[in-house]
């Protein structure tokens, strides 16, 4: 009797452990696949950048620049980039050409933040032809571009030390990005068109909910304390970009909100859905601001991109469309010319 108790007690035993087994594996399965139930916020980020495929673009490490000429320039690009209106904001310290926005405003981290506007493929993209100008331009053409539209200034002088040092940031940036490379984050992320157009009134609700703590309920931004750069900028008003930028082409504002607003986002775990982001950058660009002259922009109208708003076309949609969509018949019209 007592040898039958004893190897009940063993049996019982044995199935206790397969069970304990059999449930730490359940777990262990779902912690792999379905991270959200164990895993904090940084864990699941941390897990899917080690993930990706194509690899994620890095920019290179600061820390590593020699402490030579070179690498003091670098630094000053860096600098610049990151606070541009100390030097060369209306009370720059060397000049005062911009409007007092700093370039990575919108060139988030100074340009290294994936599909933050970042500038890892500069180094390897110009010179090039660009369709707007006509002509073929250097980097110093298109530095020079944001500070007339983005930063609504004048143009910096291409001998000069800052625009040198600019340069070399650039350059050093993209130092290891091929054209061959196949990799996530760099420059801009796309945004699918809506079958509608992008509505400002709905924009500005989206705007109020997710925007105001930031860039003030008027998107009249936010000065830092020393009443010389903006810590927020202004969307709006003789301060924030005008209507010759990048920005103010919807399918370029719609995709930097998408995947880095609000302040915080990243492409992987974006906050807005597409249609919030088109109807709130449908709303921000609705919004008074500086006026450029334009009249030397796209002679050659077959490179007009289907979002930019001023005529002439070589279609007959209204500028209204060509400003707020809906994108995807101008864009069927465009595939059959090109085709």
């Amino acid at each position: 009797m007592d040898s039958l108790k004893w190897l009940i007690m063993i049996l019982w035993s044995c199935i206790s452990c397969i069970m304990v087994l059999s449930l730490l594996l359940i777990l262990g399965y779902y912690e792999v696949n379905f991270p959200l139930m164990g895993l904090t916020d940084s864990s699941i980020r941390t897990e899917k950048q080690v993930t990706l495929s194509p690899p994620l673009w890095e920019a290179p490490d600061l820390n590593l620049l020699p402490s030579n000429e070179e690498g003091e320039q670098i630094r000053y690009g860096r600098e610049l980039i990151s606070h541009t209106s100390q030097y060369l904001g209306p009370n720059g310290k060397v000049k005062k050409i911009s409007n007092g926005m700093n370039c990575q405003n919108c060139h988030l981290g100074a340009g290294t933040f994936p599909y933050g506007n970042n500038f890892g493929l500069v180094a390897n993209k110009y010179p090039v032809l660009r369709g707007r100008s006509g002509k073929i331009e250097r980097i110093e053409d298109r530095v020079n571009d944001c500070f007339q539209r983005s930063l609504n200034g004048e143009r910096l002088e291409e001998n000069s030390n800052e625009m040198r040092a600019i340069v070399a940031y650039l350059k050093w940036l993209g130092k290891d990005v091929k054209p061959e490379n196949s990799l996530l984050g760099l420059g801009r992320k796309s945004l699918q068109p809506l079958n509608r157009k992008a509505d400002p009134v709905i924009g500005k609700t989206v705007f109020l909910k997710h925007c105001v703590e930031c860039h003030g309920a008027n998107g009249e931004g936010k000065m830092l304390d020393n009443n010389i750069e903006w810590e927020y900028p202004p969307l709006y008003g003789p301060d924030s970009y005008n209507t010759g930028a990048g920005q103010f082409r919807l399918s370029m504002f719609a995709a930097f909100v998408k995947y880095n607003m609000p302040f915080g986002t990243t492409f992987e775990y974006p906050v807005l859905t597409d249609e919030e982001a088109w109807d709130v950058a449908a709303y921000v660009n609705s919004l008074d601001r500086p006026q450029m002259d334009l009249s030397g922009d796209y002679h050659n109208l077959s490179y007009k991109p289907f979002d930019y708003p001023f005529g002439p076309y070589l279609d007959t949609f209204p500028e209204s469309q060509h400003k707020f969509g809906p994108f995807k018949p101008i864009q069927e019209v465009i595939k059959t010319r090109v085709e």
